[in-house]
């Protein structure tokens, strides 16, 4: 089993910029690929940025690439989303999310956070 919190959300203005971090505890962080997913209320939850237990050749949504980056330090257990020149349309509860496979599909990842509410507002 993985434990994992998310730390990290709040409101920011168009523009700004957040950083996410996602803890993990329970099992070697170092066997896992790590994603963040998020959701928009009435909205699928949907894929945001994965990373593999190597760390090398991110994969990311169309709608945040170039903006956002994910990155993973296993000395601490922790998986970050930099998420930057936010827009309002990125509104939404982020989860990260632990799995043995790297994909853009929630169902490959097993273990799950409770999420970190993103708001930005314009």
């Amino acid at each position: 089993q993985v434990q994992l919190v998310e730390s990290g959300g709040g409101l920011v203005q168009a523009g700004g910029s957040l950083r996410l971090s996602c803890a993990a505890s329970g099992r070697t962080f170092s066997n896992y690929a790590m994603g963040w997913f998020r959701q928009a209320p009435g909205k699928e939850r949907e894929f945001v940025a994965a990373i593999s237990q190597s760390g090398g050749s991110p994969y990311y949504a169309d709608s945040v690439k170039g903006r956002f980056t994910i990155s993973r330090d296993d000395a601490k257990n922790t998986v970050y989303l930099q998420m930057n020149s936010l827009k309002p349309e990125d509104t939404a509860v982020y989860y990260c999310a632990a799995g043995l496979l790297v994909t853009l599909t929630r169902s490959s990842f097993p273990y799950w956070g409770q999420g970190t509410q993103v708001t930005v507002s314009s």
